[in-house]
C-alpha cells in the first residue's frame, strides 16, 4: 500500500533558471585589405605572413617576433582563410552551426543572443550581414528561416506574431535605425523592468509578415548606420548595431478563452570594431568616433571579466554594466536571462598579431560567463506547464513505489 503522504507536495512552480555558459566562436578571414595583398594580383604583399592556424576547436597564434606560440580552446573554431581547403567554414557552415541553434532556442521560448566582436576590418559584419547569394549571413539567413519555420506551421491551435526593430550605439547615444530623428540629438533612453529587463524606451517595433518586410526594413536600418572609411577599412562601422526580432507563439486551445503565451527576443549584435587610431589614420570626427568605440568596448570588457569572475565565487559582485550605453544594453545577454553566443572575428597577419591576440583573450574570458535563461511564458501558461510537470512526476514516483512493492507503512491488514 502506498501513503501519499510520503511524496513532498510543491506548488504548480515557476521553471528554474538553466543556467549556461556563454558559447564562443572564432572564425579567420583570409587577406583582403590593401596593408595585405596586392588589390590587383590577390597576392600578399612580401612583408605579410599568417600568424593564426586553426586545427579543429583549437586556434593557434604565433608571435611573428618570437615564434611562441599561444593556444585558445573554444566551442568552434570557424578556419575562413582558404576557400580552397578541406576545412574552410563558408558562410553557410556558420550558419548551420550558430545560426540555426539561435532559433532553435528561441523556438523554446528563451531570449537568445548572437554578437561578433574583433578588430575594425576582421570581419564582423561580413558574418552577421554578409553580402547577396551564398555570402548571406547571419542576420538576413535568420529572418529568411523564422518565416520558413513559420509557414510550414500545420497546428491550426498554434499563431505567430514577428516583430523587428533596429538600433546602434553610437557616441553613447542611442538611434532608432527606422526613425533617425526619434528621441532627438540625446537619443533613446535606456530602461530597466524587474520583470523585462533593460530595454529601449520608444524604440520602434515593426510588425512583419513575411521575409521581404524583415529585408526591406533591414535595407533601411543598414542605409542608416554611421559608417565612416579609414585606413584599415573603406566601410567601417562607427557604431555598435542591434537587430532584434520579438517572436511571439500563441496557442489557443479549442474551448478555451485564454491563450498560452510564449515570447522569445532574438539580438543579433554587430559591435563596431575595436582600433588603434595610429594605424586606422582616423583624424578629427572618425578620430572621436574610434576613442568612444574603444572606450565602449572596454567597458566590455571589464563586464566581461566581472562576470568570468563572479563564475568562480559564491557569492558574485556587482558587475558595472552602467558604465555605458552598450554594456547596460547587453545586460540581459551577458549574466542574465538569455543564451548567448559570441563570434570573435580574428585577422591572420603578422601586422594584426596584437590585436587578434587580445581578441583571442577576449573571447576565452566571455566563456566563462554563466548566464541564467528561462523560457518566457505569460503567467497562466507557467501554471499550466507547473502543474503539468508536478502530474508527470507524480506519477513517476507513484509508479516506482508500486513497482519498488511498498513504501508506506502498512497495519498489517488486508
Amino acid at each position: 500500500r502506498i501513503s501519499f503522504g510520503q511524496f513532498t507536495r510543491r506548488s504548480p512552480c515557476l521553471p528554474l533558471p538553466m543556467t549556461d555558459s556563454v558559447q564562443v566562436a572564432v572564425r579567420l578571414r583570409p587577406f583582403i585589405h590593401a596593408y595585405e595583398i596586392d588589390l590587383k594580383t590577390r597576392e600578399p604583399l612580401p612583408h605579410v605572413t599568417r600568424v593564426v592556424t586553426m586545427e579543429d576547436k583549437t586556434t593557434i597564434i604565433r608571435d611573428p617576433e618570437t615564434s611562441k606560440e599561444t593556444q585558445f580552446t573554444f566551442d568552434y573554431s570557424y578556419d575562413s582563410f582558404d576557400s580552397t581547403s578541406k576545412s574552410f567554414a563558408s558562410q553557410e557552415t556558420v550558419w548551420d552551426d550558430i545560426g540555426m541553434s539561435v532559433l532553435d532556442r528561441a523556438w523554446e521560448g528563451y531570449n537568445v543572443t548572437l554578437f561578433a566582436y574583433g578588430q575594425t576590418g576582421s570581419g564582423k559584419s561580413y558574418s552577421m550581414t554578409g553580402g547577396a547569394g551564398d555570402d548571406e549571413g547571419i542576420m538576413p539567413r535568420a529572418s529568411r528561416e523564422i518565416f520558413k519555420r513559420i509557414d510550414a506551421n500545420t497546428d491550426d491551435e498554434l499563431t505567430y506574431r514577428v516583430e523587428v526593430s533596429m538600433c546602434e550605439v553610437y557616441m553613447e547615444k542611442i538611434h532608432d535605425l527606422f526613425n533617425p530623428s526619434a528621441g532627438g540629438k540625446s537619443g533613446l533612453k535606456l530602461r530597466e523592468h524587474p520583470k523585462i529587463g533593460v530595454y529601449i524606451e520608444g524604440l520602434n517595433a515593426k510588425l512583419v509578415n513575411g521575409y521581404s518586410d524583415i529585408e526591406s526594413w533591414m535595407e533601411i536600418g543598414i542605409g542608416n548606420r554611421t559608417k565612416a572609411a579609414t585606413e584599415m577599412n573603406a566601410d567601417s562601422s562607427r557604431a555598435h548595431t542591434v537587430l532584434e526580432v520579438i517572436l511571439t507563439q500563441q496557442r489557443l486551445k479549442e474551448g478555451s478563452k485564454k491563450a498560452q503565451v510564449k515570447r522569445s527576443k532574438i539580438n543579433l549584435v554587430d559591435l563596431a570594431g575595436s582600433e588603434r587610431l595610429g594605424k586606422t589614420g582616423a583624424q578629427g570626427n572618425t578620430m572621436k568616433q574610434g576613442i568612444a568605440i574603444n572606450q565602449s568596448l572596454t567597458n566590455l570588457g571589464t563586464v566581461i571579466m566581472a562576470l568570468a569572475k563572479n563564475s568562480e565565487l559564491d557569492k558574485p559582485k556587482p558587475v558595472p554594466y552602467r558604465n555605458s550605453k552598450l554594456t547596460h544594453l547587453l545586460k540581459n545577454s551577458l549574466g542574465g536571462n538569455s543564451k548567448t553566443i559570441m563570434i570573435a572575428a580574428l585577422a591572420p597577419s603578422n601586422a594584426n598579431y596584437a590585436e587578434t591576440l587580445g581578441t583571442l583573450r577576449y573571447a576565452n574570458r566571455a566563456k566563462q560567463i554563466k548566464n541564467k535563461a528561462i523560457v518566457n511564458e505569460d503567467e497562466s501558461t507557467k501554471l499550466i506547464n507547473g502543474l503539468k510537470a508536478e502530474i508527470e512526476l507524480l506519477r513517476a514516483q507513484l509508479a516506482g513505489g508500486v513497482n519498488g512493492g511498498g513504501g508506506g507503512g502498512g497495519d498489517g491488514g488486508g
